[in-house]
């Protein structure tokens, strides 16, 4: 299973669904980076995603954005394939 890995905050309700929707889909872990411990840590979430909210997921090195953005890619069914390991998925 590729790596993922989402910028969160503690009280974010759409990290919480964005991770209950990855584990409902047989993701066991989430490396998450808690982008309000430290501002540096936003800092770099900004300019690595180009985006200022939370949560902004990767799938390996493919960045999905956020929680509307990976709803997307589900009801598009290339969320799974994504998740199996398959290459970035077509637009």
């Amino acid at each position: 299973m590729p790596q993922i890995t989402m910028y969160a905050t503690a009280v974010c309700p759409y990290c919480i669904q964005a991770e209950r929707l990855l584990k409902s889909k047989g993701v066991a872990d989430i490396a998450k980076v808690r982008v309000d411990l430290d501002p540096a840590v936003r800092e770099d979430m900004m300019r690595r995603t180009g985006r200022r909210t939370v949560p902004q997921i990767y799938i390996d090195e493919f960045h999905v954005g956020g929680y509307d953005d990976l709803v997307a890619l589900d009801r598009s069914g290339r969320l799974d394939p994504l998740l199996a390991g398959a290459p970035t998925p077509p637009a």
